[in-house]
C-alpha cells in the first residue's frame, strides 16, 4: 500500500484545484445553525444495502472510480449507468448540495446501491485557509447530514482542491476519516467533452484513483466509454476502500494503491 504525502504547491496544479465551489444562493449560509428536520433516514424502502463483496485488489486488477462536488441533477442517470454494468464507485459529496437534493433522495439512493459515500467538506472551501474548528464543522455538519439520511458512517474523506497539509491531516484523524487524492485526473470540469474524458480515464493503471464530477452532464456521457476501455483492460471496479483491503488509514493522504 503506497501512502502518498503530495506538497499542497503540487497540488495546486491538479484538476480539482481549478474546479469552482458549488454555486450557493444568495443569503445561503456557509454552515447551517441546525441540520434540516424531519427527513427521512436510512435507505430508501424496498432497496436493501448490497452486501459487502470479497474483492483482493492484491490479485485483480482494481481501478477506483470517484465522483465529486455531487450530488447533483445528473447523479441520478449516473447511478442508472452503474448499476447496469454493476459497477461501484465512490462519491465524495458536498454537504449544502445533499443538502439541496430532495429528501435527501439521491445520497440516500448512492449509499443503497452499494457505493460508497465520502465527505467532500460542507461548502466546498479549501480546508488549509480555515482555522481548526471552522475544517471540523465544514466535516462534521456533512458528515452528520449523510448519517442521518443514510445511516452510513463515513470513512473516507477528499479535502476540496486536494489541498491538505498537516494540520488538516490531524483534523482529519480526529474525525476517523482518510484523505483520498488521486492519480488520474480527467479533466472533466476543464474539458466538457466526453472522448476526452473517457481517453484520460483510460491511462488508469492497476490501484489507480480516478478523479470526475457528477455535477457535469457530460462526464455522466463519457462514462460508459469508460467502462468499456477499462473493462476491455481487464479492470475490476472498486470502491477507494475496496482498494485498501481493510480500508485506508485515518488522517493519511492516498493518490493510489
Amino acid at each position: 500500500m503506497r501512502v502518498w504525502a503530495l506538497p499542497v504547491a503540487l497540488l495546486a496544479l491538479a484538476g480539482c484545484v481549478s474546479h469552482a465551489p458549488p454555486r450557493r444562493e444568495p443569503g445561503h449560509s456557509i454552515l447551517p445553525a441546525a441540520l434540516p428536520a424531519g427527513l427521512p433516514t436510512g435507505a430508501p424502502a424496498g432497496r436493501p444495502v448490497p452486501a459487502g463483496r470479497d474483492v483482493d485488489c492484491g490479485l485483480l486488477k482494481c481501478v477506483a472510480l470517484t465522483f465529486d462536488d455531487g450530488p447533483s441533477r445528473h447523479t441520478g442517470g449516473l447511478l442508472d449507468l452503474l448499476r447496469q454494468r454493476a459497477v461501484r464507485a465512490t462519491f465524495f459529496v458536498v454537504g449544502e448540495m445533499v443538502a439541496a437534493d430532495r429528501h435527501g433522495e439521491t445520497v440516500r439512493r448512492i449509499a443503497a446501491d452499494g457505493h460508497e459515500l465520502g465527505n467532500h467538506s460542507w461548502s466546498h472551501l479549501s480546508l488549509t485557509g480555515l482555522p481548526r474548528r471552522a475544517v471540523k464543522r465544514q466535516l462534521t455538519h456533512t458528515e452528520h447530514l449523510v448519517r442521518q439520511l443514510t445511516g452510513v458512517r463515513m470513512r473516507v474523506m477528499r479535502p476540496p482542491y486536494g489541498s491538505t497539509d498537516a494540520r488538516v491531516a490531524a483534523e482529519t484523524r480526529r474525525e476517523g476519516l482518510a484523505q483520498i487524492l488521486w492519480n488520474v485526473d480527467t479533466f472533466d470540469w476543464r474539458d466538457h467533452e466526453p472522448a476526452k474524458v473517457a481517453a484520460r480515464a483510460a491511462h488508469a493503471r492497476p490501484g489507480s484513483i480516478i478523479l470526475m464530477h457528477d455535477i457535469h452532464r457530460s462526464t455522466v456521457e463519457a462514462v460508459p466509454a469508460v467502462l468499456d476501455r477499462l473493462a476491455a483492460k481487464g479492470f475490476t471496479f472498486v470502491t477507494v476502500s475496496e482498494l485498501y483491503g481493510n480500508g485506508p488509514v485515518p488522517g493519511r493522504t492516498y493518490g493510489a494503491r
